[in-house]
Parts: structure tokens; sequence; C-alpha cells
């Protein structure tokens, strides 16, 4: 008799890439390609993977085969160790064993940066994504709106590939809007959006972060979430348990509801961590959204490199 191992929620994949696109001055997409590759779920929204970097001096990055992949690879010396970076899926062609990924071009010169501005097609990397074989939810996917109600999205250049990539799969019925603050006016980004979705690209140009962000979200906040309304055709709105703060020097900031209730409005926000924080308490404790209703996702924090 045969017996066959399960088939694990993730799995490494050997890649390499086939192509490079530069979208604009800040956004690099890259195509990957390997030869299990029609074995990744398209899973779509906000899919997060892990992406392994060659190390300093060396042109291909690999990770340890199997389940156990990240023990394996904590257990390694430390000068050893490629560099992983989190990621979200752009696109995914099962057919042709394709994978985009949006690359944000930094200029804080850290490994993801070096190596996108280096990086040619035939480099060879190691890819953390979901299998198709399994049969279960894969996990890394925030974006679970309950059915109805207003959108919200916003997020800075870090958060735009998933932004992209959730209004492209939204139903045609959706309605929102979506705010993404970028570098340079010429980052605004080509997508597709259901008719009931508006998209606003703000450029920073030399600012600090979350300066066009902050106050494009509040201000939606004020019309869609005016405090004090009394309209008993929508859900009611409650600020849930007290919002306790998150120290984003030492902590990550990442609250998503598992199973959000129906409300109003269903908020999505990621970027700068500092940033965020601020919106979070904006939306929570001053207009008094549910937190059920609203996920918060620190993706960095500003003078810190991802761990």
């Amino acid at each position: 008799m045969t017996s066959t191992l399960p088939v694990a929620p993730w799995r490494v994949f050997s890649v390499e890439v086939r192509t490079l696109r530069r979208l604009s001055p800040s956004f690099l997409r890259v195509t990957f390609t390997g030869g299990d590759l029609d074995r990744f779920a398209d899973n779509g929204y906000d899919q997060r993977i892990k992406l392994a970097l060659p190390l300093t001096g060396e042109a291909v990055a690999e990770l340890p085969p199997g389940p156990d992949w990240y023990q394996q690879w904590r257990d390694l010396p430390e000068d050893r160790r490629c560099p992983i970076r989190t990621y979200t899926v752009r696109a995914v062609r099962q057919q042709l064993q394709e994978v985009d990924v949006d690359l944000v071009l930094h200029g804080d010169g850290g490994p993801a940066t070096r190596w996108a501005r280096r990086a040619r097609p035939g480099d060879r990397l190691a890819l953390v994504g979901p299998d198709a074989g399994y049969p279960g939810a894969h996990g890394g996917i925030e974006f679970q709106p309950p059915k109805g109600g207003t959108l919200l999205l916003a997020g800075d250049e870090t958060a735009a590939p998933a932004i992209c990539a959730i209004l492209e799969r939204l139903p045609t019925g959706a309605r929102g809007h979506a705010v993404i603050e970028v570098p340079d006016p010429e980052d605004e980004l080509v997508v597709t959006v259901p008719s009931g979705m508006t998209v606003t690209w703000l450029a920073r140009t030399g600012e600090r972060y979350g300066s066009r962000l902050a106050p494009a979200v509040t201000g939606l906040a004020a019309q869609l979430l005016p405090v004090g309304r009394t309209d008993v055709s929508l859900p009611r709105i409650t600020g849930s348990e007290p919002l306790s703060d998150v120290d984003v020097d030492r902590e990550i900031l990442w609250e998503v509801p598992t199973r959000p209730t129906p409300a109003p409005l269903y908020a999505w926000l990621a970027g700068e961590a500092g940033v965020i924080r601020g919106l979070r308490r904006h939306l929570v404790a001053e207009r008094g959204l549910d937190r059920s209703a609203v996920a918060f996702m620190g993706y960095w924090r500003l003078g810190r490199a991802e761990a």
C-alpha cells in the first residue's frame, strides 16, 4: 500500500525571475516562474507570501525544503540565513507557471531594495506561498469584509499592491473608496475597479509619511461615520471593547477581525505603523467604528527594518 503525506497549507517554491517591468518610479513588477508554480493557489485579495533574498555577494537564495523550513532556517548560523521579506501576490497564472509580485523601490538601501535594483532575468529565489493542493483555507488573507456596506481601503505605497489586488477581485456591486499615498505623482497605477468604487492616488512629493493619507481618511470618515448618527436602517456602530494603545516601536500593529460583523462601513488600512496607529485611534475611539469591522496592519515602521 502506498502512503502519501498530507499536503501542508504552505510550501517553498523554487523560482526564478522571468521578467522585470518598471511600473513607475517607485514600483517594480517581478514575474517569477518555476516548475511547480502551477500548484500555487490563486486566492487573490491581499494574499501574503514570503520571498527569500540572496545573501550579500551571492546570486541565489534558497530555503530548506519541507513543512519545517522555517525552523530549519532559524537554526542556520545568522550569517547563512537568507533575508526574508513579506509581499502581496499581485497576480497568479497557474497555466503559465507564473506569479507576479510588485516591489516598492525604497531609498532605504535594505536587502529587498538592493536586490530589486540589481535583479535580472534568471535570478533564482525561494518563495513561500499557498499550496493549491491543500483542501482548506491557507491563511494570509486579511481582507474579510461582511456582505453589504461601504468599503474603505487605505494605505501607503507598501499597501498599494494589496489594495490593487483587492480592488480587482471585488464583486461588481461593491461600493466605497480606496485611498493610496505614494511618493511620486507618476506612481499612480492602472487598476480595474467596480463602478461603485472610487480610487484616489495622493503623492507625498517629499513630505512626511501619512501627510496626505491621514487627512484624506479622516475626511472620508467624517462623511461615512458622522458622530451620533441616528439612521436606524443601518446596523448600530459601537466602539466594542476599550481601545488599548500599541507601542509601534516595540510591538507589531496587527489587528484583524476574524469574523467581521455587519456594519455600515468596513475599513482595511495598512502601511507605516505610526500612521496606521493614528488612523486606528481616529476611526475606533473618535468615530466609534466597531473594531470587528476594521483591519489595521502596520506593514512597516519608519526607522526599523523588518525582522
